[in-house]
């Protein structure tokens, strides 16, 4: 089974405004890579797990799924995270288009993300929703509830595509930040 690797920033942790290099290294170095890692682990554990044992209520089998998805969507989270940061600050494109028409402004969007991201007790995305047509500021509270590559198109490195190649996520720690300081 190959692990997953624990991909290098495309930045150095001192390239982003408003965000401090020691936070940027913690969130990688440590956060992001500790799903990593945990998830290989994780891996290797289901390889040889006694899967006539599997039951919902209480198995070891359940147990490592259900921790598998956490470090899975803690991982895939993060990397689409830091795949989307940096630029000028200058949002273009049709994804601003798309926030303008279902926010009502730009700024309307950004107020109700970091609202978003201020209530969240761990992620906010701004995802598409198919049944109303409309862009949403979803936050995210239990990362292993659903797989997060259903929220955005992704290719072949899991860079997302499309208008959502500059789409939203946000960790709350760093709104709460930004919002504090």
């Amino acid at each position: 089974m190959s692990k997953h690797p624990v991909k290098p920033l495309p930045y150095a942790n001192d390239a982003l405004k408003g965000i401090g290099s020691k936070t940027i290294e913690i969130h990688h170095d440590k956060l992001y890579a500790g799903y990593v890692n945990k998830r290989n682990e994780i891996e290797e554990a289901l390889a040889k797990v006694d899967r006539s044992k599997a039951n919902q209520i209480y198995s070891e089998m359940r147990g490592l799924k259900h921790e598998e998805t956490f470090a899975a969507n803690g991982q895939i989270l993060h990397e689409i995270y830091f795949s989307i940061m940096g630029g000028d600050g200058n949002p273009q494109g049709e994804v601003v288009d798309k926030i303008k028409e279902d926010f009502g402004t730009f700024a309307a969007w950004e107020e109700d993300f970091k609202a978003s991201a201020m209530c969240a007790r761990g992620w906010v995305v701004l995802a598409y929703d198919p049944t109303d047509g409309k862009l949403h500021n979803f936050i995210g509270d239990a990362q292993n509830q659903g797989n997060r590559r259903e929220k955005c198109q992704l290719d072949e490195e899991n860079r997302p595509q499309g208008w959502f190649d500059r789409h939203a996520v946000g960790h709350s720690r760093y709104a709460r930040k930004e919002t504090a300081g």
